[in-house]
C-alpha cells in the first residue's frame, strides 16, 4: 500500500462478516468514502489490519451492526460486540457501532448497475468492500447535519 501522508487523519468503515470483512476509507477531509479491501477473517487479519491503520493513519473506526427490522440485536451482534472489544484493546482506537441493515442489498444494487460482467457481480468480496463504504457514506452524511 502507498505511504500517506501522516497529516490526514482518516475514518475506516468495517463490514464484518464470519468469513470475510470489507473495509472502506474516507478520503483526506473525510468527505468521501472509497471501498477498500475485502480481507479473510483469520487469525491474521489484525496484522493486516493494523497495516492499514498505520498506512491510511486512521483514527476512527465505524463497525456495521446489523440490527434486525424491529431494531433489536441481530444473532451476529454478539460477536460484532467481541470483534469491536478485541479491536479496541489492541490499537486503542475510537470505535462506533452503527446500523448497516440495509448496506449489503443498497451494494448489491450498486454492482448491478455498475458491474457489466456477470461473473465479476457474483464475487463476495466486492460485495463486503462496497457495503463498507455505503456504510461509512451514510456516517458521513448524518455527521454532516449533525
Amino acid at each position: 500500500m502507498p505511504a500517506i501522508n501522516s497529516n490526514e487523519n482518516r475514518i475506516l468503515a468495517i463490514d464484518f462478516g464470519e468469513k470475510r470483512i470489507g473495509l472502506a476509507v474516507t478520503d483526506p477531509l473525510n468527505i468521501f468514502a472509497y471501498p477498500l479491501a475485502t480481507l479473510p477473517n483469520d487469525n491474521i487479519f489484525l496484522i493486516e489490519l493494523e497495516t492499514i491503520i498505520n498506512t491510511y493513519n486512521v483514527t476512527k473506526i465505524i463497525l456495521g451492526d446489523p440490527k434486525k427490522e424491529s431494531g433489536l440485536n441481530s444473532p451476529l451482534s454478539t460477536l460484532i460486540n467481541e470483534f469491536k472489544t478485541k479491536i479496541e484493546n489492541k490499537f486503542k482506537i475510537v470505535i462506533e457501532l452503527v446500523d448497516e441493515r440495509y448496506s449489503s442489498e443498497i451494494a448489491r444494487q450498486r454492482i448491478v448497475e455498475k458491474v457489466s460482467s456477470k461473473k465479476k457481480r457474483r464475487n463476495k468480496s466486492l460485495l463486503d468492500m462496497n457495503s463498507a463504504s455505503i456504510l461509512l457514506e451514510d456516517y458521513l452524511a448524518k455527521q454532516k447535519y449533525n
